[in-house]
């Protein structure tokens, strides 16, 4: 795992620890964080009480809650890439064209992150959001993102992160994964075919830079019912592969 092997500091550690747990029980008094973390409720407390002095936690009563002050920082974070502001339209022109749900993801710390999504008038409703990590080996958008990584990188993930099944058809060998990436290199698109969601299916393509860098992936992810045949074969393959197309260009020469 990355990081392992530097020295971290307990204080700060302690604090993330406070924060994923407040986001996991959706809200927390002290004293149910602390047993939950298995920490002293005093210390529990002195985090909290930091965190809401910064404006990253607020309080309603004894409940302790995610304050906005993360909501600007991720927002900040995600205006710094250059893709996202160049690929909103995209993905959206692509979700209105197709009535779909569009996507866009970018890779860090070998997670895929749902950087902008935009919904069609038939799309369907999941369980992700913007900011959301996935892992990259059971979805189309982080497989066109593998694909594209030096094989060293692939393998550094895989190392980290593993290959866990999320239904029966996730890819779980590591040879098979990588003959799947081979053939997303061959073909330009990468397809999901109910890998994480059942019923879900997704394509997705690249989207690469002037030194053929992979930036992220975008993607249309529909219903089984809808996206069959011709129009997962060929008519959404050939709308994605244009956005990417589009964004590659406005990405290098805007």
């Amino acid at each position: 795992m990355e990081g392992t092997s530097t020295p971290s500091l307990r204080t700060t550690e302690n604090t993330i620890r406070v924060v994923r747990a407040l986001k996991e029980l959706d809200g927390a008094g002290v004293t149910e964080l602390a047993t939950h973390l298995s920490m002293s409720k005093s210390t529990v407390h002195d985090h909290l009480a930091t965190l809401r002095r910064h404006d990253y936690v607020t309080k309603d009563g004894d409940s302790y809650e995610i304050g906005l002050g993360f909501f600007e920082m991720g927002e900040y974070a995600r205006k710094r890439r250059k893709i996202y502001e160049v690929a909103r339209p995209e993905v959206a022109d692509l979700a209105a064209e197709t009535g779909e749900l569009a996507n866009l993801m970018v890779e860090e710390h070998g997670r895929g992150v749902y950087l902008y999504r935009s919904r069609g008038e038939k799309a369907v409703t999941l369980d992700t959001h913007t900011g959301k990590r996935r892992y990259l080996h059971n979805t189309a958008l982080g497989k066109a993102i593998l694909a594209h990584l030096p094989d060293s990188r692939v393998d550094e993930i895989l190392n980290r992160h593993g290959l866990p099944a999320a239904t029966p058809n996730t890819i779980t060998d590591r040879d098979r994964l990588h003959e799947k990436l081979a053939e997303i290199r061959e073909r330009g698109v990468a397809y999901c075919g109910q890998e994480r969601v059942e019923g879900l299916q997704c394509v997705a393509a690249p989207v690469l830079g002037r030194d053929n860098e992979v930036l992220g992936a975008i993607s249309v992810a529909a219903p089984t019912t809808r996206l069959t045949g011709e129009r997962f074969a060929e008519e959404i393959p050939e709308l994605v592969l244009q956005a990417a197309n589009v964004v590659e260009i406005n990405v290098t020469y805007s």
